[in-house]
């Protein structure tokens, strides 16, 4: 049986982390600020005259081919979101606003470990409103080729993730486990992204991946590995898409309780499973914790449910 938490939390106070932009090269900085019940995680542009709050939901993806990407990073948007989401989710962070300073997250070393350590500097603080949860009722799935992505009903919250690459050094990856905060700081927060060196040279061609480094992912040239410390685990790839799976499902607005099982899966197919989900109510509810029973609805476009404290939107 699933441990719920029966409260919402935020941060105990703010925080700043600073970086360089994976594609940009650019100079990054964000400060989480601690946020009311209700807000749930929001972005918004600190270098914009007026700048809008973009909240951290699925209906605001705008793209997903290299990362995650929220609205338009041209004027409000923020690219690059799935790592600090992956960390916020797992470590039970529900309210954060997080100021940034231009439209690309700092990629820090190309994992979720230093925004891990940046919550657990300043801790979590308990809010007077119940944490609610979305409840998967009944299986979804998408296929692409012979890639594809499910979710089921589970009491709790777990994640399947298997991967294939055509290549020795690879293979086929699998990282299945309940994720927990003690699991995802062990297990998950330290696995970096990764890519090939012939990939990476194309797309400097194309004006991305100008921050990309030995310092913020792990290069495959030739089935080896150029980073002279290696992988942090033979299985880093897998936990590593693992890690974005989890960043990605964060953008339904709730902690999901459910099996998530993918199979050559990555950002598209994350969110493509929320776009899924949400097409059809009866395939799932919105509970609260500790009565666990339904408190609202969500409609398109997003999380819009009633709590049990009044009106309340994530």
């Amino acid at each position: 049986m699933t441990s719920f938490v029966d409260r919402q939390t935020t941060l105990a106070d703010q925080v700043t982390l600073t970086g360089i932009g994976v594609h940009s090269g650019k100079p990054a900085s964000i400060t989480l600020v601690p946020a009311e019940a209700g807000v749930g995680i929001v972005f918004t542009r600190t270098d914009q005259e007026n700048p809008t709050e973009v909240p951290a939901l699925w209906d605001k993806v705008s793209a997903t081919a290299l990362c995650t990407v929220l609205a338009d990073p041209a004027s409000d948007g923020v690219s690059t979101v799935e790592h600090l989401m992956a960390a916020l989710w797992a470590m039970g962070v529900d309210n954060v606003v997080v100021e940034i300073d231009g439209p690309e997250m700092p990629i820090m070393d190309g994992s979720s470990e230093m925004f891990v350590e940046a919550i657990d500097q300043v801790g979590l603080k308990k809010l007077d409103r119940g944490r609610r949860y979305l409840k998967v009722k009944k299986s979804v799935r998408v296929d692409t080729g012979n890639a594809w992505c499910e979710l089921h009903p589970y009491e709790g919250t777990r994640f399947e993730i298997t991967i294939d690459f055509d290549t020795p050094l690879i293979g086929k990856q699998e990282f299945f486990s309940d994720i927990t905060p003690d699991v995802f700081r062990k297990d998950l927060a330290r696995a970096r992204t990764f890519g090939y060196v012939k990939d990476v040279e194309q797309l400097w061609k194309m004006g991305f991946a100008l921050g990309s480094s030995l310092e913020n992912s792990v290069a495959i040239s030739e089935d080896k590995v150029l980073n002279p410390e290696g992988t942090r685990w033979p299985d880093e790839f897998a936990r590593h898409k693992a890690l974005d799976a989890v960043g990605d499902l964060a953008l339904a607005g709730l902690p999901i309780l459910g099996l998530y099982r993918s199979y050559k899966g990555g950002h598209k197919m994350n969110n493509a499973i929320l776009i899924k989900l949400f097409e059809d109510p009866s395939s799932f509810e919105i509970v609260e914790a500790p009565a666990f029973r339904q408190v609202g609805q969500v409609t398109k476009g997003g999380l819009a449910a009633t709590a049990a404290f009044g009106p309340d939107v994530s």
